[in-house]
């Protein structure tokens, strides 16, 4: 019986699951999107996201571990029939990616399911997406109950603002006039524009 065994076995003995997981991650950094079936995605989440983890604290200590953990692929790009290096996983993981969420707290990716099934074994397709930078951190329920309780105390103290009039020159008295003026300019033109 495997009562209480944590994680998912894939139909894959260890060695090939931890090269499955190795694999989708490298590729869900370099194309920041990865269609995989529901069972994969939920597995190689957690570890994608610890990686990001790991690029924002972007030290030597992290990034070796990171290489250690992921392996440092290459990018290759197909320019006219030769392939060419984009540079590697793990410069793109500590130099966009993880700059990219410095600000966000987990939460880096999200699980999006398609309505089409795998063609064979009829499985649960997904898309596995890296959060965009435009995306904006959601506030928690306590960051928008502190900011209902400084709006309230800011409402029930009214704050009495005096301000100074400065005294008018004679030109400030003229002014009034020749917006008049104006005004009166712009409906001759309207007239005219009508007949």
């Amino acid at each position: 019986m495997r009562h209480r065994v944590a994680g998912r076995r894939l139909g894959r003995d260890s060695e090939h699951r931890l090269a499955m997981r190795r694999n989708m991650v490298a590729s869900l950094f370099e194309h920041e999107t990865i269609s995989t079936t529901i069972e994969k995605a939920k597995e190689v989440k957690p570890f994608a996201e610890k990686l990001i983890t790991l690029a924002k604290k972007g030290d030597l200590a992290s990034r070796r571990r990171a290489i250690a953990l992921l392996g440092d692929r290459s990018m290759v790009v197909e320019e006219d029939g030769d392939f060419v290096k984009k540079g590697s996983v793990i410069s793109k993981l500590f130099s966009e990616l993880g700059p990219r969420y410095l600000d966000r707290n987990g939460g880096y990716t999200r699980i999006i399911r398609l309505a089409m099934r795998r063609l064979g074994d009829n499985g649960q397709l997904v898309l596995l997406q890296l959060l965009g930078s435009d995306e904006k951190v959601e506030k928690t329920k306590k960051a928008k109950k502190a900011k209902k309780k400084v709006e309230a105390v800011v409402e029930e103290e009214p704050v009495e603002v005096v301000e100074e009039q400065p005294q008018e020159t004679p030109d400030e008295q003229d002014q009034p006039e020749q917006t008049e003026e104006v005004a009166e300019t712009a409906k001759d033109v309207q007239d005219e524009s009508k007949q």
